[in-house]
């Protein structure tokens, strides 16, 4: 394999069998007795890593303001270092993935503005100015609290070809924070970023139709050998819907609760992923904070695996791989 760059700094030895738990990260979400059990409950799936994912929010795709200062609509730093601590505690290794979502509804993805400045009109620049601050202070607190995984942006496709602000903004990053860097692209990008260069670890939300994992494996090999460094999925997962194997990235997609169609494609692609060699882990997507009761999972038809079929199967791929 080609050897990384010398800056480049490596995840933590072990294995990387992560969840992402708390998201969106509304004020207040991680702080109650639920967020505790519904954390401890996780841990039944065997993980190794927790994901703490939270969304500040903006209110178009063209907006250039963040509300991340203060926002009720965010968890606090004190949030975010209590859900780090109780994590430690359980054992768990911790990555900070703060990320923006659209007010109205738009997926991040969207984000855009003109590729040549146009007076009166929203920028690049403006926007890219707006998140630096908001990752670097999040960067800062990454740092302070000692997580061994930062996430400097996720699914931002627009935004991906500002190879500049990116470089920036890694370069910043590193600054503040002493650990690995990543970036989440979204599914069928991780061959088009010119710019991984810039983090440590290559990540990507690996939410592929059933059937086609070998495919996109073979796809993504190469990116991997040129970067010489390692290879997250930092999101993957199904909703338990007779539907959602075929495009698990939809969370609307319409469907009948189907735990069993949910657990076969979390065997198909633990089986493929944590298979391959350079795939250092997967972090699945996705345990509330607000967990609902273990016997209602037969009729919840989201991701959460809890009191699913599922369950014993993520259990089982997370125990048997060293």
């Amino acid at each position: 394999m080609t050897v990384p760059p010398a800056h480049h700094r490596r995840l933590p030895d072990g294995p990387f069998h992560a969840m992402t738990w708390g998201w969106v990260g509304e004020r207040g979400s991680w702080t109650t007795d639920a967020a505790r059990q519904s954390m401890v409950a996780m841990t039944e799936v065997a993980p190794t890593w927790v994901v703490l994912a939270y969304a500040a929010l903006q209110d178009s795709a063209q907006s250039t303001t963040i509300h991340w200062q203060d926002s009720p609509d965010l968890v606090t730093d004190d949030e975010i270092r209590e859900a780090a601590a109780h994590a430690r505690e359980l054992g768990l290794r911790v990555c900070l993935k703060p990320t923006v979502n659209v007010k109205d509804g738009t997926w991040r993805a969207y984000i855009g503005f003109f590729d040549q400045d146009v007076p009166g009109e929203p920028t690049w620049d403006e926007w890219f100015d707006e998140y630096e601050a908001y990752i670097l202070h999040h960067a800062a607190l990454a740092e302070e609290i000692g997580a061994d995984l930062f996430c400097i942006g996720c699914e931002m496709v627009r935004a991906d070809a500002r190879e500049d602000r990116w470089r920036a903004l890694a370069a910043r990053v590193r600054e503040v924070y002493s650990g690995p860097v990543t970036y989440n692209c979204d599914k069928y990008q991780e061959d088009r970023l010119t710019w991984w260069d810039a983090v440590d670890v290559i990540s990507a939300s690996g939410y592929y139709p059933t059937g086609t994992w070998p495919e996109h494996l073979a796809r993504i090999a190469p990116v991997v050998e040129s970067h010489g460094g390692e290879f997250l999925f930092i999101e993957a997962g199904c909703p338990s819907r007779d539907t959602s194997p075929a495009r698990p990235n939809d969370w609307n997609m319409v469907g009948v609760p189907d735990q069993q169609a949910q657990a076969d494609y979390l065997d198909e692609m633990l089986t493929a992923t944590l298979g391959t060699p350079w795939v250092r882990g997967v972090a699945l997507w996705d345990w509330p904070a607000n967990l609902y009761p273990a016997e209602a999972g037969p009729s919840n038809d989201d991701y959460c695996m809890y009191g699913k079929t599922g369950a014993e199967v993520v259990r089982r791929h997370f125990s048997a791989r060293p």
